[in-house]
């Protein structure tokens, strides 16, 4: 049985157009097999779902998560074929798991925002695409990036592009004095174009607004915090034999997981997990043809 051969009766396709990242190189490493149960905490439009639930055909005992309203309903065609669907942040759904008991076989944490949410102006992830000031992946949540822009002081704009952005201090203040001076922002556009006026010298790849919107994102969603809650809920979720990937797009949170896996492996009695990949998988390398996975690394741990 092919989930494809079993669409939903209602869908707008939008998972069409979100190509999964580093999904090779993620079947490989964590090589699900008939009858394993699959978790995915962060399934988006189920791009990795498909093709993991497709090696293991254990529809019925999957459980896949997101926050975001419009990709549940997007999962529904997967919720026809008996999996679970949980609405809420990875670290919730991770909890109310472990609160009762439920293991997994392999588990898959995707840390990216998907396709069409940077692609849809609407939900303000992009520079690109003009839209609101917004950022949220969970929109019954009310704190937006408006509000950070409006609201916080300069100098905490200024710590929040520095640490999530990695900005460089010296541009992060220009930034942060030009919001201070020109606020109130409402559209995405005004914020970039503010950023490319102060920028000083040319660019080429690299848009000068990148790590502003990256760190605003960061701190809408509280991305960090969510990550570090969420690790040590993975050991009680996973099976004895069972395998967890994760992939990171920043080196913020990359830092956090490589942490994670090494302080919980080795070959000390305490140790619970092995190491599936001691250097990441990378997209560069790994997914070259998908313009999304360049900056993206894959981890791997098993459950001993």
């Amino acid at each position: 049985m092919s989930i494809k051969e079993h669409p939903p009766q209602l869908h707008t396709k939008q998972y069409d157009l979100h190509v999964p990242v580093l999904l090779s190189a993620s079947l490989d490493l964590l090589k699900p097999q008939p009858k394993e149960r699959y978790l995915d905490l962060t399934a988006g439009y189920g791009g990795h779902a498909e093709a993991f639930l497709n090696k293991t055909q254990s529809y019925s005992s999957a459980v896949l998560v997101d926050r975001d309203e419009n990709a549940i309903a997007e999962l529904g065609r997967f919720s026809a074929l008996g999996a679970t669907l949980i609405n809420a942040d990875f670290v919730s759904a991770a909890k109310q798991l472990v609160s009762v008991g439920e293991k997994f076989d392999v588990i898959m944490v995707d840390l990216g925002v998907s396709s069409p949410q940077l692609d849809n102006g609407e939900r303000g992830f992009s520079f690109i695409y003009d839209g609101p000031l917004d950022m949220r992946m969970d929109q019954r949540q009310k704190f937006s990036a408006a509000d950070i822009v409006n609201s916080y002081p300069k100098q905490k704009i200024i710590e929040i592009l520095v640490r999530y952005g990695e900005e460089r201090l010296s541009f992060a203040k220009r930034i942060a004095d030009e919001i201070y001076k020109r606020r109130p922002f409402t559209k995405t556009s005004e914020l970039a174009e503010m950023i490319v006026e102060i920028h000083r010298g040319g660019w080429q790849k690299i848009h000068p607004a990148t790590r502003t919107f990256q760190a605003l994102r960061i701190e809408v969603n509280q991305e960090l915090a969510q990550i570090e809650s969420l690790l040590p809920l993975l050991l009680q979720l996973l099976n004895s034999g069972s395998r967890v990937g994760v992939i990171s797009f920043h080196s913020l949170e990359d830092r956090l997981v490589k942490r994670f896996f090494k302080d919980n492996s080795g070959l000390s009695f305490e140790a619970e997990l092995e190491l599936l990949n001691k250097k990441p998988l990378d997209g560069a390398t790994y997914d070259a043809y998908n313009p999304r996975s360049r900056s993206a690394k894959l981890r791997g741990a098993l459950k001993k």
